[in-house]
């Protein structure tokens, strides 16, 4: 293999186990800035190996055992944490195959290091900011400046927002290791939550001129691929985790369709369903089968019947309005919250007509929430226009064009506005 070509495959390989490695690191070091430095050794050390000797045959756990030996010798150095030190020297040392030892000591599930750097990273104590920006930087491996380009913020910001994350992880001295038991359940909807947070960004921008980011959505998605197929098997608390996925795959199977050729947002019931992704449908359907055979009905699991429901219709006219809105009844009383009291209201009105819709309006109009929330003049101003109540149709049109931050999203409104006139 050329030089070149070696160095390809190096890169290739670190961007996959890139995360993994200092997952482990983490936990061996309890501080992520000194897992990447050591991670980055490993890197630096197949550069110069490689090329020479060839790809090994497991590459991943190479890299694995040549960062910790490298953080072995950095503990030595600094005399710190002997007794770790100790305990780790002694199993490479022991070991006839001490890569093979250190693979063979990945594979416990409740102890993996992707996943316990992903439970660290999305711990609680952390801002809802904090824990999305650092797990896209650790586990993601994006830039900061990737991460501050997705949110529409600035570098710096970002970079003190991960800074100071790291800072507190390292402070509280968490274990980067999955929660057992009752913690683990306490703890896991905070990394779905962050999940779906950064997927939302993606698959609708809240501002800036692109109406979607794609990118954003898929890295959400290979995160939650992750998380997915690292829990234990059977594992109750699982069945959110898939149905979180099943959530995500039916929604990302809808990205291409969500805007025109030159970018302007085409709504759900307008969607040439032809370019919605069959393959993520299937996958979708697959985790939601998944999660129910594991029982319960949470909140992902819920909607994500929701999102089964629409990718059913061939036809925007064949979409089951009337099963959509009782699922949206059901999740009301499961996570109760004024955007799902709007979402419902938008299903009730496509099932039963306009006037049923503006009259559940009617009940949530006062929720500081929705107050500057784009998305409730927006849908107010559609059950009117289906009512036949035109001028009042454009106000609300128009106050919800001003009310968004998302460029073409607010050419949508504006349009509707003028169509009022016609």
């Amino acid at each position: 293999m050329a030089a070149d070509e070696t160095h390809r495959a190096i890169e290739a390989v670190f961007l996959l186990e890139r995360a993994r490695l200092i997952g482990g690191l983490a936990r061996m070091v309890h501080d992520i800035d000194r897992a990447e430095e050591f991670a980055q050794d490993a890197l630096v050390s197949a550069l110069a190996e490689w090329p020479k000797g060839g790809v090994p045959a497991n590459p991943g756990a190479w890299l694995m055992a040549v960062a910790k030996r490298r953080a072995i010798d950095a503990l030595r150095r600094e005399t710190m944490r002997v007794r770790k030190h100790g305990e780790i020297a002694q199993e490479l040392e022991e070991a006839e195959d001490p890569v093979g030892a250190i693979e063979a000591a990945m594979d416990d599930d409740l102890g993996d290091e992707l996943l316990g750097l992903i439970f660290t990273a999305c711990h609680p104590m952390l801002s809802r900011e904090a824990r999305a920006a650092l797990t896209l930087r650790v586990v993601g491996g994006l830039t900061t400046g990737e991460i501050a380009r997705a949110f529409l913020s600035n570098e710096a910001t970002i970079a003190q927002r991960i800074v100071r994350a790291k800072k507190a992880i390292a402070k509280a001295r968490l274990a980067f290791e999955v929660p057992r038991g009752a913690e683990r359940a306490a703890r896991l909807p905070s990394v779905l939550e962050v999940i779906y947070l950064i997927f939302n960004e993606g698959y609708a921008a809240t501002a800036g001129d692109d109406l979607v980011r794609p990118g954003l959505a898929q890295e959400a998605l290979r995160l939650g691929r992750i998380v997915a197929g690292l829990m234990p098997a059977g594992a109750p608390d699982g069945a959110e985790v898939f149905g979180l996925l099943a959530l995500m795959e039916i929604q990302a199977s809808r990205l291409s369709a969500r805007s025109g050729p030159d970018g302007a947002f085409i709504p759900l019931t307008e969607q040439n369903r032809a370019r919605w992704d069959q393959l993520l449908i299937r996958r979708g359907f697959e985790a939601l089968a998944r999660a129910e055979e594991l029982g319960g009905e949470g909140p992902y699991m819920l909607q994500a019947a929701l999102a089964a429901c629409h990718a059913r219709a061939r036809r925007a006219d064949d979409t089951d309005w009337p099963r959509i809105a009782a699922l949206y009844d059901r999740l009301r009383m499961v996570a109760p919250s004024p955007v799902v009291d709007l979402n419902r209201a938008v299903a009730h009105s496509m099932a039963f007509g306009p006037e049923a819709g503006l009259t559940l309006l009617d009940e949530i109009a006062d929720a500081p929430a929705l107050r500057f929330y784009a998305p409730l003049p927006a849908a107010r101003g559609d059950f009117l226009f289906r009512a036949g109540r035109l001028a009042e149709a454009r106000t609300e049109f128009e106050a919800a064009a001003g009310l968004t931050r998302n460029a073409r999203e607010a050419a949508f409104l504006r349009a509707r506005a003028e169509a009022c006139d016609r």
